[in-house]
């Protein structure tokens, strides 16, 4: 029998994808998420921005049999948003009508690898039909089963952290400087912490309020949102991360001529295993930097062996690494009770002397009052505060 070469397999999934390219994909948006024994956790963090946000595709359901029958959004938040949990694909196909048109690979593990399970709920969902959308490290399209598969189907695989080829890649240039409207990072104290939430809220509080803000996404979920401005910054080679970020704010800046853009951080400056936060804060030169915290969290969440940092120390890491100041601080609430958020909230304010709020439990005008204070240039004409 001939061998099978992944040469033929169809373009957009042997290409790298930016929030640019990842927007060139077959006609369609209805989506099942996959994240068995993860949604929820820290490791279904892609399932998990999926059902709370997405620009680009329908998602119908989310695939978990240890939380099957429950309510994503209220699982999640405590708001029902009637995306409902099942127990495997054929349980999705069913509760869909027909088959969706994608399969979302929504388990974001730490090594980035599929386990022989997922491997075969992936290829089940191929073989019925479906195009996969792979977050992951381990390029599906390069799998020599999985390309097999997609040709007899005629269905795609797009894996977003293949990185474009290393011309077409950024060096820093120093453009950065020519961005005239401020940046704001949102950070964190660990990976998978709600940086990317939080940063996602911020930027829809301000627009609501008449600030335009536009978001550059530095994550693979971002990207699988359908992010305009974003790259997989882990997945590129060092050099090039704070030239590629530094491309996207610009590129985000000239595109949408914004008040404000946001950007999206990743695992935490003081982070032994990640060190894209260097880039990031090195690539987008912020005015503020927004930290979120876990105050329940005591270890790094795949690094067991490591204690979680304070929100002090991590602010005075910040602000010590670049020039910048913090503006505020963002609690991840799990674990807490209300009350809890409540006395933490005051507590941090007290003891760090800026703003304290939580992006999900919290109104939203508490994240934009956090910016004006910092920034009060940016309040439009008749906001409290504003010009006019």
């Amino acid at each position: 029998m001939p061998s099978i070469t992944p040469g033929p397999i169809p373009l957009v999934a042997r290409e790298e994808i930016t929030a640019e390219t990842a927007q060139v994909l077959p006609s369609g948006s209805s989506a099942v998420v996959y994240c068995e024994g993860q949604f929820g956790e820290q490791d279904g963090k892609t399932a998990n921005g999926l059902v709370r946000h997405s620009e680009k595709y329908e998602i119908l359901s989310v695939i978990d049999s240890t939380r099957a029958g429950a309510d994503a959004g209220e699982l999640l938040d405590g708001r029902r948003n009637g995306i409902p949990v099942l127990h495997d694909l054929a349980a999705a196909i069913e509760q869909a009508g027909r088959t969706p048109d994608y399969l979302i690979c929504g388990v974001a593990p730490a090594d980035g690898l599929l386990s022989p399970a997922q491997r075969i709920v992936l290829l089940d969902g191929i073989s019925r039909g479906m195009h996969i959308i792979n977050g992951l490290h381990e390029f599906l399209g390069d799998d020599l089963e999985f390309a097999a598969a997609s040709l007899l189907a005629g269905v795609t695989i797009t894996d977003i952290r293949r990185p474009r080829p290393t011309k077409d890649l950024h060096l820093f240039s120093g453009r950065i400087v020519d961005v005239t409207c401020p940046r704001i990072t949102v950070l964190g104290t660990d990976g998978a912490i709600g940086k990317r939430t939080t940063a996602t809220l911020l930027v829809q509080a301000l627009n609501s309020r008449g600030i335009k803000a536009v978001m550059v996404g530095t994550g693979q979920t971002t990207i699988i949102q359908g992010g305009k401005y974003g790259v997989a910054l882990d997945a590129l080679v060092p050099q090039f991360c704070s030239g590629e970020v530094e491309d996207q704010v610009v590129a985000a800046f000239e595109g949408e001529h914004p008040d404000v853009i946001v950007v999206e951080g990743q695992g935490a400056l003081s982070h032994p295993a990640y060190i894209t936060s260097a880039h990031i804060l090195r690539g987008s030169r912020p005015a503020g930097v927004i930290v979120q915290h876990a105050p329940k969290r005591k270890v790094l969440g795949d690094f067991p062996m490591v204690a979680m940092p304070t929100v002090a120390s991590e602010i005075a890491m910040i602000e010590s690494f670049i020039d910048t100041r913090v503006i505020g601080v963002t609690i991840n609430h799990e674990e807490m009770t209300d009350d809890e958020i409540g006395s933490t909230i005051v507590d941090y304010e007290a003891e760090l002397g800026i703003p304290v709020t939580d992006a999900l439990a919290r109104p939203a005008d508490r994240l934009v009052e956090m910016v004006l204070a910092a920034m009060p240039e940016l309040a439009p004409a008749g906001y409290p505060g504003g010009a006019g």
